[in-house]
């Protein structure tokens, strides 16, 4: 994983297909132009989704490209054959990956397990054709629905790390070094701040068992508000099982250990009260230097009830009793699970609503679900589907509210491509 783009949070824009329109056709034969009609459905409009891939490390691919509009439906044809259904998109991302709705801000789903398949958006339906609607009574309808339209959304992509234990601590505490002794994760080390510019993940063997360990880019003070790296990456800790909170128990870097653990369970708690609860295990690194047996008395006496062990990260001294106390604690707590989706739907223009008002030349216009609905099923020149416009129209209130709006004899009302004279 290059450390230098790392990318764990995108907005995108996502659009289902559109539903392709019913074909208005009849069959031919020579010498007979009008055997009856034949006119096939519309396709489906492609649908979004979004799987959970172990194989992708971060939001990368999406960092250029804002835009994932599925394919439009094909019109219907002739001899009742239906239209192909648009292309899908599928948008692959790191598992533990959230999505939320980028005007609500609500959870629209949470990609959790490898190989998860999601359904975000649906296609639009496509239109029926003329032959769907032959009755007993209308033997050649002249008219075929459209398809559906949909609008897009804007998303916004969360990669959350999955791991049952993070790592947290000041800058330069020996995060990284831990990492690469107890684990195969071979992470960027150097001795400044802020070396490590992305979660670090290592699996650790432990006997017949394992576990994930992620190494938390180093928190500074303020970084729940947005100072230094820290804001960017608490998020990839929400889903730990435990902490283990890594301290320069010797104080090489000139701060006092047991100050810095506070600022950081302070910079935990404000960031979120679920993090603040995690159980942690104090790690005391840099036992093997000056100073540090007495800064590790002075922490056990100010916090008798947090579990600690001493380390050297760089001489891999205290590994096993770490690595002993990891296992015998996350054997206590229940599994990592994903987090739940938010009561959210993505809203589509209601079907039924509609509303009146004046253009500048003083007509009345009519907008809303309801034309929409009309204009996909209303043919101009055929009577039975005007019919239909003009017994929708009355049903659903429509000249009603015209009345009330003051529309009067003989003003032009427009609905959608129709515009007519009003006629109480």
């Amino acid at each position: 994983m290059d450390n230098k783009v790392f990318t764990d949070k995108v907005r995108i824009t996502v659009k289902a297909g559109d539903g392709g329109d019913g074909m208005n056709s009849f069959k031919a034969y020579k010498g007979k132009p009008a055997c009856g009609p034949d006119g096939g459905d519309g396709g489906d409009g492609g649908s979004v989704y979004i799987v959970a891939d172990e194989n992708v490390h971060d939001l990368l691919a999406y960092r250029f490209t804002g835009k994932y509009f599925a394919g439009n439906g094909e019109r219907g044809g002739t001899n009742q054959c239906a239209g192909k259904r648009g292309a899908d998109v599928v948008l692959k991302v790191p598992c533990g990956t959230l999505v939320r709705d980028a005007e609500s801000g609500k959870i629209v789903c949470d990609a959790y397990e490898n190989g998860e398949k999601i359904l975000l958006l649906a296609g639009g339906r496509g239109g029926k054709g003329n032959v769907r609607f032959t009755t007993a009574r209308r033997h050649a309808p002249n008219f075929a629905q459209k398809g559906v339209h949909v609008k897009p959304h804007a998303l916004i992509l969360e990669m959350k790390v999955i791991a049952d234990v993070g790592l947290v601590g000041f800058p330069n505490v020996g995060k990284s070094t831990l990492l690469s002794k107890i684990s195969a994760a071979r992470p960027k080390i150097a001795d400044y701040h802020f070396t490590t510019l992305s979660p670090n993940l290592g699996v650790v063997r432990y006997y017949e068992g394992s576990f994930v360990v992620a190494d938390i880019p180093g928190l500074i003070e303020g970084a729940a508000d947005g100072a230094g790296l820290g804001h960017d990456f608490l998020r990839h800790i929400e889903r730990t099982r435990m902490i283990c909170h890594v301290l320069d128990i010797a104080g090489t870097e000139g701060r006092d250990p047991l100050d810095d653990y506070e600022k950081i369970n302070l910079e935990l708690a404000a960031y979120s009260q679920k993090l603040a609860a995690l159980p942690q295990i104090a790690v005391l690194n840099k036992c093997d230097c000056a100073g540090a047996q007495e800064n590790a008395a002075r922490f056990r006496a100010a916090h008798p009830d947090v579990p600690a062990v001493e380390i050297s990260a760089l001489r891999g001294e205290g590994a096993r009793a770490l690595l002993d106390a990891v296992w015998k604690l996350l054997e206590t707590l229940p599994p990592a699970e994903k987090i739940a989706s938010d009561e959210f739907a993505f809203e589509e223009e209601d079907t039924w609503q509609f509303e009146v008002s004046r253009d500048g030349t003083g007509a009345f216009v009519v907008t809303g679900g309801l034309v929409d609905l009309l204009c996909r099923n209303v043919v101009l020149n055929n009577p039975d589907s005007m019919a239909y416009f003009q017994r929708m129209l009355k049903t659903r209130g429509v000249f009603k509210a015209l009345a009330e709006a003051g529309c009067k004899e003989g003003d032009t009302v427009v609905v959608g491509d129709v515009e007519f004279d009003y006629i109480p």
